[in-house]
């Protein structure tokens, strides 16, 4: 076989050894490092592991790793997700279908602080589901809300998935963050909407809780200024060029925990769940990592992507017809793998064929442009069958809601992310827009 056609057949068995249940980046690395050997010989993969794992740890860039998740740990044990939803609760909670309103409303919120979707999810739904449930709302809607409203910390700065795509891409992390936020705040809109319109449909399935008092409000909203003074130290820090986003996770990851002690969140062996909690994550992504860039480096010898590149180039394909098809690609690929997984594994080879598309943009707004496509796209993989890892992380907690209900609660969700999708394709403009104030 040709170094080309070992890089075709990689992805093929690369699926099905996933098929078999093999971890993403033991497979990853069996595959590149298997084809790495093919391509150039025994001694040439020793001497590039003896080298390549050392080197991609020491980046100083993925430091930024472990410190956001260590402050979305602290974040949990702090309470503020109780916090956020309460405030979102008692100013939507009285109007129909309010209580899931605030259910996305809370989940936005803890997203900005936490920047994992399942953690989101699952934090939200301990929080969340049984005031819904207490209040006579449907097992679909308040399963299928909590479900959507987690994929929300996938793409809410500080984002684990956005900071991988800018060191992945070469981009600056800085710049993806800005370019997320409008985004992020249509998927905010679109979620409630979609609550709106759904309750109106079916009112008996999302009624309304008792109205609170303004005295109530403006206490609940002061139990909330940690989690806005620390998501505003984060993020305006970075942009006013205090903090480099590694300084700026080391100083919320500080504010959190010091917020998680003085709550007594960290008692009781605390500490220890935070720490063990943060650790095996990190391993995880840097597994995960280390697998990319073997395979990375085997698909870079064979020339693949840039041959693919070339091939779709010379076709002239419409280049929206071709960004339509990956991101089609996406939908159909998150319904077996894990985002995570799928941005280390279709970046390196899809986004070479993206930078040789002519979209009118520069280079640069071009690659923030795909990655926040890429990272809505991916946040669908969390809520659609049969994967769904976010309707299996709600379900563990409502077990008494069937699965098939829970998906048929996403789907107003489905339909809101696909309009935006839609929506940020036909205008670049509404990613770029932000990065005029960089």
């Amino acid at each position: 076989m040709t170094a080309f056609s070992l890089g075709l057949a990689s992805f093929p068995l690369l699926l099905v050894l996933l098929a078999l249940r093999l971890p993403i980046g033991v497979a990853m690395l069996v595959v590149g490092g298997g084809g790495y050997m093919l391509v150039n010989g025994e001694a040439a993969l020793l001497n590039y592991l003896k080298t390549t794992p050392y080197y991609l740890f020491a980046n100083y860039s993925f430091s930024v790793i472990p410190l956001f998740l260590l402050m979305g740990q602290f974040a949990t044990r702090a309470g503020l997700s109780e916090a956020l939803f309460r405030a979102a609760y008692v100013f939507l909670g009285h109007r129909r279908g309010g209580l899931a309103i605030a259910g996305i409303g809370g989940c936005a919120g803890f997203g900005a602080i936490c920047g994992s979707s399942t953690a989101t999810a699952s934090t939200m739904g301990q929080v969340a589901l049984p005031e819904m449930r207490r209040y006579g709302y449907s097992g679909a809607l308040s399963t299928g809300t909590l479900a959507a409203g987690g994929t929300l910390g996938i793409l809410i700065p500080p984002s684990v998935i956005l900071v991988i795509y800018a060191i992945l891409t070469e981009q600056n992390v800085a710049a993806m963050f800005l370019a997320a936020f409008v985004p992020a705040l249509l998927a905010v809109f679109g979620f409630m909407l979609a609550v709106s319109v759904y309750v109106r449909l079916f009112p008996a399935e999302g009624p309304s809780a008792p109205k609170t008092s303004w005295r109530e409000r403006l206490r609940t909203l002061l139990s909330i200024w940690p989690a806005l003074a620390i998501f505003l130290a984060v993020i305006g820090g970075i942009y006013g060029g205090i903090f480099t986003p590694t300084e700026a996770a080391a100083v919320g990851a500080a504010a959190t925990g010091l917020l998680a002690l003085l709550k007594g969140g960290l008692a009781n062996g605390g500490w220890k769940d935070v720490l063990l909690g943060t650790a095996q994550t990190t391993a995880m992504i840097f597994l995960i990592l280390l697998g990319a860039e073997v395979y990375s480096s085997f698909l870079a010898m064979t020339r693949m992507p840039m041959e693919a590149a070339s091939w779709i180039t010379a076709a002239e394909l419409s280049p929206y017809l071709v960004i339509g098809g990956i991101l089609l690609f996406y939908l159909v690929l998150g319904c077996v793998m894990d985002s995570l997984s799928m941005i280390l594994l279709t970046i390196p080879i899809l986004f070479p064929i993206v930078s040789g598309l002519d979209f009118g943009l520069s280079h640069e707004e071009t690659a923030i442009w795909f990655g926040v496509l890429v990272v809505i796209v991916v946040e669908l993989g969390l809520i659609t069958p049969p994967v769904g890892l976010n309707v299996f992380v709600i379900n563990a907690i409502a077990k008494d809601v069937p699965m098939l209900e829970t998906f048929r609660g996403v789907l107003p969700f489905l339909i809101a992310e696909v309009a935006r999708v839609a929506l940020l394709v036909a205008f670049p403009g509404i990613v770029l827009f932000a990065l005029r104030f960089a």
